[in-house]
């Protein structure tokens, strides 16, 4: 068995370099990127868990980020996610109004109100936005199947 020359020589002599990308690793880390977001995503939307109320209603487009208004189904009150007493809310809202009031339109308010809380506890909350100025209020729920809703026409 005759050997043909040092095996250094033989190694690159009809091979050319490999100058392709493998992909495969890329893409098996974007999948599993895409998996976490889409995971995390729908938890940092809010806080404060509020059953809302469902409606047909589209949704509205907000430009610039609304301030979150919240009650809880225990009546506890929530900005953002900063619990408030009762008595602090005037003050809270005059805050509120008092940073937005060199703008040509008042702050964008977003309620969110539990299904099991009493009607007048929310009007007493919506009360007291209008007192303070901020009118420009949205009530928030979850959209709701077309096939629930029964229009009485059979």
């Amino acid at each position: 068995m005759a050997m043909s020359g040092p095996p250094s020589a033989r190694r690159g002599r009809g091979r050319a370099p490999m100058a392709d990308i493998n992909v495969t690793p890329l893409v098996d880390v974007m999948l599993v990127l895409l998996i976490i977001f889409m995971v995390t995503a729908p938890l940092l939307v809010t806080g404060v868990p509020v059953n809302l109320p469902e409606t047909r209603a589209k949704g509205l487009d907000a430009d610039a980020k609304p301030t979150i208004l919240s009650i809880d189904r225990d009546g506890g009150l929530f900005i953002d996610d900063m619990q408030i007493s009762d008595a602090d809310l005037p003050d809270r809202f005059a805050e509120i109004a008092s940073a937005h009031a060199g703008q040509p339109e008042p702050p964008q308010i977003f309620l969110r109100a539990d299904t099991a809380l009493d009607y007048g506890r929310v009007m007493r909350v919506m009360g007291e936005l209008n007192r303070a100025g901020l009118n420009k209020v949205s009530l928030v729920s979850t959209g709701s199947d077309a096939a629930d809703v029964s229009d009485g026409s059979e």
